[in-house]
């Protein structure tokens, strides 16, 4: 039996939801037609972590809960990691800071010029950690993404302003939540996590349960991540 030899790669990605308590909307862009990852798909902003990513300073953790489920069925603990991808995944993608008013210790790294320069420090203490999928073997490309949520309010600045975005996903917009699988070319795993963001849109706790698509070369599996070692058959 072939085995599938793509290795896989950590990654974070972030689910910004606006006005959950009245029009729920989240943040969404097209991946371009050529690449090689998801080609032309609407998706959340995010990508893989980086090995500086561990040494970015956070001016606050992520929420106890979130980063106990983090450490669940994993290896090591890359909590703040995936959390300083998150941030950084967001400004780069869409230009949107997550952070707070204040000044870096020491040399500012390169991929945070741009967000340090309008005055602000990363925190993560508004992320919720709130499902995790392996890409399945076969694909060009496979990441273990840990997804989170946040609440728009969160961001500093004007939330329409993309104006500081890459060029990695075009046609940034705020999608209906009630309607985006509907109205949009989504990837299946992405309409999975819609379905676990619609369900919780209206509860700003962070989930003590964290759904988890677990594909590994041998099997696929649908478990949770619940303060447990997991089960096959949970």
């Amino acid at each position: 039996m072939d085995i599938d030899k793509t290795a896989i790669r950590d990654a974070a990605t972030v689910i910004v939801l606006r006005a959950r308590g009245t029009d729920p909307h989240v943040l969404m862009g097209q991946r371009g037609a050529k690449a090689a990852f998801m080609p032309s798909k609407f998706v959340f902003p995010g990508g893989a972590v980086d090995a500086a990513d561990a040494d970015v300073p956070l001016a606050a953790p992520l929420p106890p809960l979130c980063a106990e489920r983090l450490r669940e069925d994993s290896d090591e603990d890359l909590g703040h990691a995936l959390a300083v991808a998150a941030i950084r995944e967001l400004w780069e993608e869409t230009g949107l800071v997550l952070g707070q008013p204040g000044d870096w210790k020491g040399a500012v790294p390169e991929d945070w010029q741009g967000f340090a320069a309008r005055g602000h420090v990363p925190v993560a203490r508004a992320l919720q950690f709130v499902f995790r999928a392996i890409t399945p073997p076969g694909r060009p490309r496979r990441f273990d993404a840990r997804f989170f949520l946040i609440d728009a309010d969160e961001i500093a600045g004007d939330l329409d302003d993309f104006s500081a975005a890459s060029d990695e996903l075009s046609h940034l917009q705020w999608v209906p939540l009630a309607t985006a699988r509907e109205e949009y070319d989504l990837p299946f795993i992405t309409e999975v996590v819609l379905a676990e963001v619609s369900a919780r849109a209206h509860d700003p706790a962070p989930p003590s349960s964290v759904p988890f698509f677990r594909n590994d070369d041998e099997a696929s599996l649908f478990i949770r991540l619940r303060g447990h070692t997991p089960r096959s058959d949970d």
